[in-house]
């Protein structure tokens, strides 16, 4: 059965040395599986027995259009009113366990791979019946409608039934697999899934407008970070600013996994 890493609470021995892997800069951010700790999660109002890393936000010098959190919801834990912002909308992407997603009024059943858009201002709640926690990450973006064009709507699916495409030259060592028709202009964010197999590489500096959101999900790699080669597991987080130069090879015995969010398919802003 699919499960992917999720952050593992508790705290670390007394005797454990401070120096990690944290990187914080103006470019970019890397957020250690081992540093999300149990005195570092979030409770959310109206949450029940649920708690959440703040991966990122919107802040001064660092995320600019997103949130991204990392939730685990116990048993018998949820929400019904879980999202504050009718703005906002929203993908949740299960990584282990079970749950209910309630989305106007329709129930899906929720498992490892499981991944939800939410549409700005849907109904929606979740709730975890099982006797184990649920744990997913969830993206929230400000949506940003355009002139003569509707607005998406909310729709529940699996990975499973999402193809993974080849990067063109590359025989299906660097696929991704994506929610949403990249020529569907409703949509201002993606959240997808890249897959690099061992050995596998992105072979030159990305360099774009888009900013970014990782969550490694499986497998671990080296990741080329503005000017800092940086090396990165399953459960690291990382943040990168619209225009940091970015690239990874795959390492290790496992495929390189990770939950990628961008923004797409809007005009910049010219005022903040």
């Amino acid at each position: 059965m699919t499960q992917y890493a999720f952050p593992k609470g508790g705290l670390p021995p007394q005797r454990q040395r401070t120096k990690g892997r944290a990187v914080f800069t103006e470019s970019y951010a890397v957020v250690p599986g081992e540093v999300l700790s149990d005195i570092t999660a979030s409770f959310l109002p109206h949450w029940t027995d649920t708690r959440a890393w703040i991966l990122a936000r919107p802040l001064s010098g660092f995320a600019e259009t997103f949130a991204q959190y990392a939730v685990e919801v116990a048993p018998g834990g949820g929400s019904r009113a879980p999202e504050p912002d009718k703005t906002a909308q929203g993908v949740i992407f299960v990584t282990d366990g079970t749950g209910t997603l309630t989305v106007d009024g329709v129930d899906h059943a929720v498992v490892a791979g499981s991944y939800a858009y939410l549409a700005a201002g849907a109904a929606w709640a979740f709730a975890n019946a099982s006797d184990a926690a649920c744990r997913f990450q969830w993206v929230r973006k400000a949506f940003v409608a355009a002139d003569g064009l509707d607005s998406p709507t909310s729709f529940v699916t699996h990975e499973d039934d999402a193809a993974a495409v080849q990067m063109p030259g590359t025989d299906g060592a660097w696929a991704t697999t994506r929610f949403v028709d990249p020529d569907d202009l409703r949509h201002d964010m993606h959240v997808n899934i890249v897959t690099l197999r061992p050995g596998a590489s992105i072979p030159f500096e990305e360099t774009h407008v888009m900013e970014h959101g990782i969550y490694v999900l499986q497998g671990s790699g080296i990741y080329l970070l503005n000017q800092d080669w940086m090396e990165v597991d399953a459960g690291d987080f990382l943040w990168l600013r619209a225009f940091c130069p970015q690239g990874c090879y795959a390492t290790g015995a496992e495929p390189f996994k990770y939950l990628l969010y961008k923004d797409v398919n809007r005009h910049p802003a010219l005022r903040l």
